[in-house]
């Protein structure tokens, strides 16, 4: 197995990069915030951890050989326990990983499933179902993490709880904030979930509410 590459970075797309190892060019899958973190090092030498996989159906046919990086030896053995959560596969892993693997594995130690469903792909079941599994198994992974944005406390108890809804229903954190705060702004006289819900999901039309 391919444990890690060295080489240049020549093309960063959304979800991958090619790497230049001497007159081999190595497509490596990357997690969102790698993706971000590298956005700057394009043509230059960069160094990645990585694990390989099998990509395919048993009985399906060929399989396609995978590989996916990660900045650091500790990411990377993140991202195995991460994908050993029931229903969480490579790429279902790599898509959700947008913030930086020590936030993730703090919202798991402190069993903040709000924080876990902001992730791209991750509802209100399996963010409980990742923090079921992982709880008490990633202190170490936490280390350094950001404390959370304080958003929510500045909010009324009926706009938390709208928040809330939103997250459920598989909206992004931050996007759902500031789309109830321009909702509130333009409708003072709201005072319920049920009023604000469907005037944030006007908004996010670009309804002219």
């Amino acid at each position: 197995m391919i444990a890690r590459i060295e080489g240049k970075l020549v093309k960063l797309d959304s979800d991958s990069a090619l790497v230049q190892v001497g007159p081999v060019g190595y497509e490596v899958m990357l997690p969102s915030y790698c993706v971000s973190a590298l956005s700057d090092k394009i043509g230059s030498d960069i160094s990645l951890c990585t694990m390989e996989y099998y990509e395919g159906t048993p009985g399906g046919g060929s399989f396609v050989p995978r590989m996916v990086g990660f900045l650091s030896s500790g990411e990377r053995d993140f991202f195995t326990k991460f994908t050993s959560v029931k229903g969480i596969g490579i790429k279902k892993g790599l898509r959700s990983l947008s913030v930086p693997i020590a936030t993730i594995a703090a919202a798991i130690e402190d069993g903040d499933d709000k924080m876990l469903m902001s992730l791209d792909g991750v509802g209100k079941r399996m963010a409980q179902q990742i923090i079921a599994e992982l709880r008490g198994k990633l202190r170490h992974f936490a280390v350094g993490a950001e404390a959370p944005r304080a958003a929510e406390p500045r909010f009324k108890p009926f706009q938390a709880e709208a928040l809330e809804i939103l997250i459920a229903w598989g909206e992004k954190r931050n996007d759902s904030i500031e789309l109830i705060e321009l909702a509130c702004r333009r409708h003072p006289d709201v005072t319920s979930a049920e009023e604000l819900v469907p005037l944030v999901y006007r908004l996010k039309q670009g309804v002219e509410v």
